[in-house]
């Protein structure tokens, strides 16, 4: 075996005669005495520790030899090796065709996406006709389910008004929430009056959704959650639901700011958003025009482009990096603008003329330059008036064929400059608002979307979108569910009526989930090995290509599956395992296609080498069925062996009840995948031996000997485990393995467990052993059982498949006792060893191939990282190469924002400073909370008490405490070709020896070092995930760039008929003098007073 030494010659002394030692000492003589002589305040250098490399080996191979003695008697892993190369001559090793294979997804996912596709034009056409058959009634009387209302009481015990009885069940079907699959039920945001007669129109004309709703379900039982957002605000949502508001009482859920209304409500758009920043703008209104600001940049979403840009005497971009251009209105770039515009201040005079023709020129840039959303384009522009003469910027850049639609923000009370900013939306194609409180924000910024979707209403073009993927865990704050990504699909609704035609009236959008697990199911996990993971998260929107497969530096295969192509492209990626404390290096095949009808592209990975093989072999049903029946096998409970999602009967079937059912024909309508359904039956033959195998075990096994190995288990390539107990379940150290709630040990939809991916990479007959500690809020993290598994590898004419992989679990102090007991071995025949682990002056460690240690003589180092132990053996080891440092990259992730520290430093006031303090604060909240009361506008509107309690609480809402970011963190893995090594570190005032010698097979390495030696002057080496800082230039490139991406089929900008006359006008209402005086009075207080 090759052999690293940092030693020099002389340390191998044995190897050598003594005269030449001699010599060698002789001629060092003089300096040594002289050095004694010059001077005696020379710091002492200890000598090292001699560790014989003779006896470490002996102690590796001893304790290699045993454990797998023991690994291999429990596990029974050469029985299972036997068993499977007795059957090789009925065996196929098939070999996957990838293009063929992700051609067959794609075509099955196609054919389910379109049932959905289907069920929404229903949706559309039923709503439409009821709309058409329906007459506004401004006195309107009529109650409905209300989502939030249904099934509570008042204290007499009388169900409260919109608050009927509504029967609720449990299904699983919807994520084991509570619902009911005979009605809808309707939610509307805290801001929106439920007795309002635009919204009882709209709910009692979408009554006719009800019976639409039943039948689709019935006709595809796979659909999920069907509903209808009206514009008016409320939100139909079958089947029907209780809807509880969060801890502040409010429903802030609003449909209209979900990305799939806007992206069916309107075409792609390019938004220029601009802001007086003027003098004029402080206090509140520039609180409300933030706020305008927030509510806009809510209703983009990917397929849109934006700027900001401030403007007073000069004009500024809010973020100078976007300085020209205009940039994807994704998640990432929305929240960033939101943060800048919050730091936005006031000062002096706004000229709007500048800030016109800087918006005018990006948009004519973007559309000649063919970037952006090439669709709609407009001018948001809020303030609160403008002065001076902009005809002319309009007659140069926009005029006569207005291709940019201008809508205009009128902020405050003020009514002064009311009809110029009409003027300026009127002849432009856009619409004018005014905002004169928080609680007008949402429903006036709402009017641009009708605007822009009147082009597509009155062409009656129904375009159907589907979403990005995203986490919607937003939608159901009712009960508590599993994160899960999804996508929509979703179809406006228009108003058919011939008198409103001009109009373009919006009357919706409906819309139906998929979520992407069943899109999976069409995948089948047993066909393919798996790629990298999307992570889901609370805030998830959308991961890039790049972002996952970020080996694709050139992003050849982004680009081929953008343009919807179909091939094949093969890189060399490093996949992290084990919540990324360790890798892979795997050559991947990627094969890919588009998904017909939709936006998207499907690929598939499959591994070089046995990730490319199946395994296919042969027996009999009868035989198959007997040894499937028994209770310690389990099938992989999210694999698709049969449908039973479909017929409501089967749905209560385990998959492995489902396979019987179908192999002794009991339900003919079962549909079953039949390939792997073989596979199945195949390896419960195969296995079956290891059942009686197992059991004589136990039953040898005393209840006097020393407790020891618990489990030993099994799993084949085809999601079939077995399992079998050494000693009584109560008294298993881990009793979360192989149940769901360690998902990490169990087959899954989307990976294999981490024991059989680790094992199928490890050399044939070598067995991968990993610590594991107790988890959750109440452990104390300690070290409980070892697990350790192989490989059963079977060849074919050549070709080497993953057959299982089988292993045991073990107490951690069973393992320890025989590395103890090895440690005691030596050489020198009878007597006591003349070294020891025992020893004062030796440390022992064991570890795995990523360099955690699994035995130390100290309980609290085990399981962590060797380098938080010994930063300078770990050192050392990586500059010997016995392990190397492979950095990860994970674009995915989540990091706290940077401690902004404040000065602490404040002026002395004096009491009635801080009196007239206190009282110019209560003041100024009092003075907002009337406004946001609607105190500016009419006492008597029945909505403006829901509008003030939902800005009451979300007006100053907090970001999130963690933002998206790139991070970096190491890995280290052992070159195996090292199998042995020694050194000498060189400390302060000591030099520290140590050897190393793999344990042989097995992942493991043994770790003698030299104990009385001190190097804490190293640091440590740590697995910490660090934050990818970018300077200024790289960072403002990044968030510049542009990358390819697959626009929308239709666009709809303008229509000939539209009325663009239609364009808004100023509220009639008025506010009262003390409410007008009272600002005044506040805000002029003296600063004098206060200081």
């Amino acid at each position: 075996m090759p052999r690293c030494s940092a030693l020099p010659s002389s340390h191998n002394w044995d190897h050598y005669g003594q005269w030449p030692a001699v010599w060698t000492l002789l001629r060092k003589m003089p300096i040594i005495l002289w050095l004694l002589l010059l001077d005696t305040s020379l710091p002492a250098v200890r000598g090292q520790t001699r560790i014989p490399l003779e006896t470490v080996k002996l102690w590796a191979d001893t304790f290699g030899r045993n454990l797998y003695n023991t690994v291999t008697r429990y596990s029974g892993s050469l029985l299972l090796q036997k068993k499977y190369k007795d059957a090789e001559s009925s065996l196929k090793i098939k070999e996957v065709d990838g293009l063929e294979l992700v051609k067959k997804f794609s075509e099955d996912m196609e054919t389910m996406l379109r049932r959905k596709v289907e069920a929404v034009k229903s949706l559309v056409e039923a709503a439409e006709e009821a709309d058409l058959n329906h007459e506004f009634n401004a006195s309107l009387v009529f109650n409905y389910y209300n989502s939030v209302l249904i099934n509570e009481k008042d204290e007499k015990g009388n169900y409260v008004e919109l608050g009927a009885e509504f029967l609720l069940e449990s299904d699983a079907h919807f994520s084991n929430q509570r619902v009911n699959v005979s009605l809808s039920s309707v939610q509307l945001p805290t801001n929106v009056y439920n007795k309002d007669p635009d919204i009882l129109n709209g709910v009692y004309m979408s009554e006719a959704l009800n019976p639409v709703f039943v039948e689709n379900f019935q006709r595809d039982p796979t659909l999920t959650w069907q509903y209808f957002g009206s514009s008016t605000g409320f939100f139909r949502i079958y089947p029907g639901i209780k809807w509880k508001p969060d801890e502040n009482g409010v429903i802030a859920f609003d449909c209209r700011n979900r990305g799939w209304y806007i992206q069916a409500a309107t075409s792609p758009k390019d938004i220029v958003i601009l802001v007086d920043m003027s003098g004029s703008m402080k206090g509140l209104r520039m609180a409300i025009a933030k706020h305008t600001i927030t509510t806009i940049l809510d209703t983009l979403g990917e397929n849109d482009f934006v700027n900001i840009i401030a403007y007073n005497d000069y004009v500024h971009y809010i973020e100078p990096c976007f300085k020209g251009i205009l940039v994807q209105a994704d998640r990432d770039n929305r929240e960033h603008f939101k943060q800048l515009v919050e730091e936005l201040m006031v000062k002096g005079v706004g000229v709007v003329s500048q800030a016109l023709i800087e918006a005018f020129q990006i948009l004519n840039q973007f559309q000649e330059s063919r970037q952006g959303s090439l669709c709609n384009q407009a001018i948001m522009l809020i303030t609160d008036g403008a002065v001076e003469d902009y005809e002319p910027v309009f007659e140069k850049y926009n005029w006569p064929d207005r291709k940019v639609r201008v809508f205009t923000y009128l902020i405050g009370r003020e009514v002064t400059f009311a009809d110029r900013m009409k003027w300026i939306a009127c002849n432009n194609k856009g619409y004018y608002t005014q905002i004169s409180t928080l609680a007008d924000a949402q429903e006036n910024v709402m009017e641009y979307l009708h605007v822009l979707s009147r082009p597509m209403v009155i062409n009656h073009d129904h375009d159907i979108i589907w979403t990005e993927a995203y986490m919607d865990s937003r939608l159901f704050t009712s009960e508590a569910q599993s994160l899960m990504l999804l996508t929509t699909v979703a179809m406006p609704v228009f108003s058919k009526k011939n008198e409103t035609r001009s109009h373009g009236i919006l009357l919706g959008v409906v819309g139906s989930d998929v979520t992407l697990r069943e899109l999976m199911k069409l995948a089948p996990r047993y066909k393919y090995r798996e790629g990298k993971k999307l992570r889901p998260k609370p805030n998830y929107n959308s991961v890039d290509l790049s972002e996952v497969e970020w080996e694709d530096q050139a992003e050849t295969l982004r680009t081929a599956m953008i343009n919807g192509e179909t091939g094949s492209h093969s890189m060399d990626v490093k996949v992290p395992l084990d919540k990324g404390k360790r890798v892979l290096f795997l050559t991947n095949d990627y094969f890919f296609t588009d998904i017909s009808d939709t936006p998207f592209s499907l690929g598939v990975v499959l591994t070089r080498g046995h990730g490319e093989y199946i395994l296919l072999g042969n027996t009999s049903v009868e035989e198959g069925l007997h040894d499937l029946l028994h209770p310690d096998l389990t099938l992989a409970s999210d694999w698709i062996y049969c449908i039973t999602d479909i017929d409501p009967d089967h749905r209560k079937l385990s998959q492995l009840e489902a396979v019987v059912r179908f192999l002794t024909g009991m339900d003919p309508g079962l549909e079953c995948d039949e390939e792997l359904v073989r596979e199945v039956l195949f390896d419960a033959v195969v296995t079956a031996p290891m059942e009686a195998y197992w059991t004589a075990l136990a039953l040898n096994m005393s209840e006097a000997s020393e407790p020891g190995v618990e489990v030993a288990f099994l799993g084949t390539r085809a999601g079939l485990l077995r399992r079998s107990l050494f000693v009584g379940s109560e008294k298993i150290s881990d009793r979360k393995f192989l149940t769901p709630e360690d998902e990490a040990s169990i087959f899954t939809m989307d990976h294999f467990p981490l024991w059989y991916r680790q094992a199928s990479e490890q050399s044939p007959g070598s067995f991968v052993f990993n610590l594991r500690w107790e988890e959750g809020p109440d452990s104390p993290g300690k070290p409980v059982v070892v697990r350790a598994s192989t490989a059963i590898a079977v060849t074919v004419d050549g070709k080497t498949a993953i057959a299982a992989a089988v292993g045991i679990q073990m107490q951690v102090d069973y393992l320890q006792r025989q590395f103890w007991a090895a440690m005691k071995q030596c050489g020198t025949g009878e007597g006591p060893c003349p070294e020891s682990c025992e020893d004062t002056d030796l440390d022992c460690f064991v570890i795995d191939n990523n360099g955690f240690v699994l035995i130390s003589e100290r309980p609290q180092e085990m399981g962590r990282l060797l380098g938080e132990v010994d930063g300078a053996l770990m050192t050392q080891l990586l500059s010997m190469g016995v392990f190397s440092r492979v950095t990860m990259y994970d674009y995915q992730a989540m990091c706290k924002p940077p401690d902004h520290h404040h000065s602490a430093a404040q002026a002395l006031i004096s009491p009635l400073s801080a009196s007239l303090l206190v009282v110019r604060w209560l003041l100024h909240e009092f003075l907002l909370f009337l406004l946001q009361w609607s105190a500016w506008g009419s006492w008597y509107d029945k909505g403006s008490e829901a509008k003030a309690v939902f800005h009451h609480s979300h007006k100053h809402k907090k970001q999130d405490l963690l933002h998206p970011c790139d991070t970096e963190y190491p890995v280290f893995v052992h070159q195996t070709a090292i199998q042995e090594a020694n050194g000498i570190i060189e400390c302060e005032a000591c030099r520290k020896t140590f050897v190393m010698q793999k344990i042989p097979s097995s992942n493991l390495l043994l770790l003698v070092t030299d104990r009385t030696c001190d190097c804490s002057t190293y640091s440590p080496i740590l697995q910490e995930a660090t934050e990818v800082k970018y300077n200024a230039s790289v960072k403002c490139n990044r968030m510049r760039s542009q990358k390819p991406r697959r626009r929308p089929g239709s666009c709809h900008a303008f229509h000939p008929e539209e009325n663009a006359q239609d364009c808004g006008g100023a509220s009639d209402t008025g506010a009262s003098l003390p409410l007008l005086l009272l600002p005044l009075w506040v805000w002029l207080l003296p600063p004098q007073l206060l200081w």
